[in-house]
């Protein structure tokens, strides 16, 4: 019986554990689906290579992610389906084409990818559950950024995607 009782205790902590989010995670609601995600590391680390890829953008008049009214004025409810697809886009065609000769910043890039990969399934779950529900606002301003995206060559506008990455953070810290 006490053994049972330990038993119980131990794994009803550990399931708690488990829900808690990490020192420095922050929650996020993209409609009804809820994810945690450590922003202070992804910014840390797009930070520490924010000016190496950003001077590897020769075009510095266009912009993927800020293109009028890509991320302004997304209606809550499509939220966590812009997200999804922006991580998913992130993780499939950017993160891909980012290699650079520098080892450190090569490694960055992996870090905030693996980042993205986690935050990528989560939103993925929400989406199969049906909590994720893509509406035409955000299917039309996900378009606009692929089309931004595919008017450049891979490399170039993975890059330029990747050194827009703090556009992307800010929508989401301004949408918490």
């Amino acid at each position: 019986m006490t053994g049972s009782l330990l038993f119980l205790c131990l794994f009803s902590l550990s399931c708690w554990v488990n829900l808690m989010p990490t020192a420095g995670d922050k929650i996020f609601h993209f409609g009804t689906c809820r994810v945690s995600m450590s922003m202070t590391e992804i910014r840390a680390g797009f930070r520490a290579i924010k000016a190496n890829i950003q001077s590897r953008d020769p075009i510095r008049s266009l912009s993927i992610l800020s293109h009028p009214h890509s991320l302004h004025k997304v209606k809550s409810s499509d939220r966590c389906c812009i997200t999804h697809q922006l991580f998913t886009f992130y993780v499939d065609k950017v993160f891909k084409h980012c290699r650079t000769e520098d080892s450190f910043v090569n490694r960055k890039i992996s870090s905030i990818a693996n980042s993205f990969l986690s935050v990528r399934r989560k939103l993925g779950q929400c989406h199969e559950q049906n909590n994720c529900v893509c509406g035409e606002e955000s299917t039309e301003k996900f378009k606009q950024i692929l089309a931004n995206y595919e008017g450049l060559n891979v490399t170039s506008a993975a890059m330029k995607s990747l050194g827009e990455l703090d556009i992307l953070l800010d929508w989401m810290e301004k949408s918490r």
